[in-house]
């Protein structure tokens, strides 16, 4: 155990000496057609640790303003992991034309539809105050939420599109002998999540920079995937719900939680709520009968806004 401890602190400390490095790495990868050797899901103890090559001088860039002066780069790795090769010919499979279509754009929507649903646009990190408002508690009884997760000490746990870390921080003392997978695509949102980690001493808070369509997890690294009004958001949700089957571990479950789209007085966007009918559409169409599919198994009446839906591998 305490060797665990002394490599989740490694793996934060180390984020900051690869913030520049890990940033352009990021971008290249988008251009290279061979992705590089996966890295483990935890770094190794300090004195087991390589020494990382060093990486090339970035060009010059803009002076940044404050929100970019947030700090370290939340991610303990000199490059960003590439999916596994099964995730990659899943990639290839699906024909973006086919999956998704185009609409007139509706009220806090993207214009891009997906199996009848249009596609939200995107909450930025400059909707953090939103995300911490002190009043959150109070209106969407996030206590009952985290609760209901029946979260196990040795538990695995992906917050999946965690912004500034609302659910992490909260779920991180649950699994004092796990781990909390902290995963989003923005780096800005990841930077918050590092900063408050080494703030409140969670060793076991692993961040994690995903992709657009790959949830940047290992195969079969988690026990529990948790999205917070999140998923409605994603631009490729069945390349990334086939990323996140790959990296559940048999029976890992999948929690789901959304703004109920059937209860007229959520005060919330439409394009931002999804209906529990639709929830399953989404989740039955994802993997197949070799690789293992999501079956839905309860949606948790405890929230007062929210659907709180459970999904299961098998």
């Amino acid at each position: 155990m305490q060797q665990t401890r002394n490599a989740m602190t490694a793996a934060l400390l180390v984020g900051a000496a690869f913030s520049c490095s890990l940033f352009f790495v990021a971008c290249d990868r988008a251009e290279q057609a061979a992705p590089a050797p996966r890295l483990p899901a935890v770094a190794p103890p300090p004195d087991q640790a390589a020494t990382p090559a060093p990486s090339p001088a970035p060009a010059p860039s803009p002076e940044p303003d404050a929100e970019q002066r947030r700090g370290v780069v939340p991610q303990p790795r000199e490059t960003p992991r590439p999916a596994p090769a099964d995730a990659n010919a899943t990639r290839a499979k699906y024909d973006f034309a086919e999956l998704y279509g185009t609409c007139e754009p509706g009220e806090g929507g993207s214009g891009r539809t997906y199996m009848g649903r249009e596609i939200s646009e995107v909450m930025g990190h400059f909707g953090v105050g939103w995300l911490e408002r002190p009043e959150r508690e109070r209106e969407e009884r996030t206590d009952l939420l985290v609760n209901a997760l029946k979260l196990k000490p040795t538990d695995a746990v992906a917050d999946i599109g965690a912004g500034s870390g609302y659910f992490t921080m909260r779920m991180a003392p649950m699994v004092p002998e796990g781990v909390v997978y902290a995963t989003d695509i923005q780096k800005e949102m990841l930077d918050i999540i590092v900063e408050r980690a080494l703030e409140e001493e969670a060793w076991n808070v692993m961040p994690v920079l995903g992709e657009i369509d790959h949830c940047g997890l290992e195969p079969g690294s988690v026990d529990v995937v948790l999205f917070v009004d999140a998923y409605h958001e994603f631009s490729h949700p069945r390349e990334m719900m086939e990323s996140i089957l790959d990296a559940l571990k048999p029976g890992g479950r999948v929690i789901l939680v959304e703004y109920r789209l059937e209860d007229p007085t959520v005060p919330i966007k439409e394009r931002h709520k999804m209906s529990e009918a639709q929830a399953k559409l989404e989740m039955a169409a994802v993997g197949d009968a070799t690789r293992g599919q999501l079956e839905f198994v309860e949606n948790i009446s405890v929230l007062p806004q929210q659907h709180l839906m459970v999904f299961r591998r098998r």
